[in-house]
Parts: C-alpha cells; structure tokens; sequence
C-alpha cells in the first residue's frame, strides 16, 4: 500500500504542472499573453468573490511572496481591483475585473470540453471517485491531523 501513496502523492504533483502546461496552451490559444498560467489559477481561485489576500492564501495554500507577486501583474495587466479593506487598513481586498470575469469564463468553457471528453468513457464515474480520494487526502493531510513532533 505503501507504494500506491507515494504513486499518488508524486503523481498530484505532476498532474498540477501539467494542468499549468494545459492552462498555458490555452492562455496561447486565445492569444492571452500578458498573464502566466499560475496567475490565470489565482483569477479562478478568487471568483466572483471579493476577499482578503489572507483568505486567497489560505484557500489556495499559496506562498506570501509567490502570491503578492502575482497579485501585482494581476492588477497591472488589468484583470484583478485591489484596495484597502474599509474595516481593517492593513488589510487589503481584491476582487476580479470585468477582464477578469471574461477571461475566466473563457478558460471555463475549455475546462468543459476536457471534463466532456474524460466524462463521456464513463458517465463520470471515474473522475468523482479520483475526486473522493483526494478529498480523503486532503483532510488526512489537513494540520490538525498531523502528528505533533515530541
């Protein structure tokens, strides 16, 4: 069994920087190049929301520096609107642009016809039992199950 979860646990990895390679080709394809596919993944992330770069990170377990980064090209390239929370001044909001929105929408629509085509083998079958064992995952890795150091 051993064998089976490093399988899965290198095999999330590649998956991830080959859904990256999927998201560039189609950045290329609607000739979207003032972004990277990472910073298309945060646009999705974020939604329709309005949010705190706080709970961007913590939704998508991003690094600090990584996410400020991309949040700045975000903002210059015109696809995120970013200001100061009313509540809190050290804290700052970000929501997606009307850019954004329809980049997203665009990206979404390709996200479809992959999701049609693993679909059709099996009625989907498949992809909601790969999704079940990765949410397991997830809350078997969530910190608070995690042992403690001693």
């Amino acid at each position: 069994m051993n064998g089976f979860y490093y399988d899965l646990t290198r095999l999330i990895e590649r998956l991830h920087r080959r859904f990256l390679d999927v998201l560039r080709a189609e950045l290329d394809r609607l000739d979207v190049i003032d972004i990277n596919p990472v910073q298309c993944l945060l646009l999705s992330n974020i939604g329709v929301e309005e949010i705190n770069v706080r709970n961007l990170m913590d939704r998508g377990y991003y690094l600090g520096s990584n996410v400020s980064y991309n949040l700045k090209k975000l903002v210059e390239a015109g696809y995120l609107h970013q200001q100061r929370s009313p509540h809190d001044r050290r804290s700052t909001l970000i929501k997606v642009s009307q850019k954004g929105l329809e980049l997203c929408a665009r990206v979404a629509e390709a996200e479809a016809l992959h999701a049609a085509r693993l679909a059709a083998h099996d009625g989907g079958r498949q992809i909601e039992a790969a999704c079940d064992t990765l949410r397991q995952l997830e809350r078997n890795w969530d910190h608070r199950n995690l042992p403690r150091g001693g």
